[in-house]
């Protein structure tokens, strides 16, 4: 396959939070077409969807496509279930099976990539972007490279595109790229400000007031402060008194 980016088209899983801005930014820099991807899937708020429709507007994106499905209906997550969010409580040890956070919505990552290998099919994409994180991270099975490495697979297995590469005797059609997985949150925050990432138009708290200003005592308002604090630089976004 080609690898020059310019004129190809790409699929970027926008959440509207840091990470995927970041995301977003390192493909619109090198030179893809960005067809941005989000979900309304039944999180406890819509802050993030409004965030991810600003990013797609400042960034000038060929679509933005918004996914309304209800995750809600299997629940198991604080993030879809009437479950209170952990507040103060950030463990910085590996985590085991048994310490991943109440805040783990049940295969997202997998689901959300499912819907933009469908995506990508119809735009003719190969390449998929998204923002997962393995360094600074809350401990999600479905942010670690093993994960994305497995799903790359499965996209060249089950789709007409990766069948027919195949059947030439080429590369494999599809790539996911997760451009931050080995980045600690400060890296990222260092990379995305070097590429002019608008991250005063982005949101990452997982319980906002019911104005939107983030909590910042949750997992990811925490994570948040941290990698702005460890750049040297002040996190744009207002936060809760």
């Amino acid at each position: 396959m080609n690898t020059n980016a310019a004129s190809k088209n790409a699929v970027i899983l926008l959440s509207g939070g840091l990470d995927s801005a970041t995301t977003l930014g390192i493909a619109h820099a090198a030179g893809y077409i960005c067809h941005a991807l989000s979900f309304d899937y039944g999180q406890r708020h819509q802050r993030e969807i409004a965030a991810a429709a600003a990013l797609a507007r400042h960034y000038h994106l060929a679509r933005h496509v918004t996914m309304t499905i209800d995750l809600r209906a299997f629940g198991g997550s604080a993030l879809t279930a009437d479950i209170p969010v952990p507040k103060d409580h950030l463990g910085h040890a590996a985590p085991t099976e048994s310490q991943i956070p109440i805040t783990y919505v049940p295969a997202r990552n997998t689901v959300f990539l499912a819907f933009a290998l469908a995506f990508a099919e119809t735009v003719a994409a190969f390449d998929i972007f998204l923002g997962v994180n393995a360094v600074d991270y809350s401990g999600y099975p479905d942010c670690r490279p093993e994960f994305v490495h497995a799903f790359e697979r499965v996209a060249n297995l089950g789709t007409r595109a990766g069948v027919e590469a195949a059947a030439a005797g080429g590369a494999e059609a599809f790539r996911i790229h997760a451009p931050l997985v080995n980045l600690s949150k400060a890296d990222i925050i260092r990379q995305g400000l070097a590429l002019g990432v608008p991250y005063h138009l982005t949101h990452s708290c997982y319980d906002p007031t019911a104005d939107g200003l983030s909590c910042g005592h949750c997992d990811s308002c925490l994570l948040r402060l941290a990698g702005f604090r460890d750049a040297g630089t002040a996190d744009p976004i207002p936060y809760a008194p």
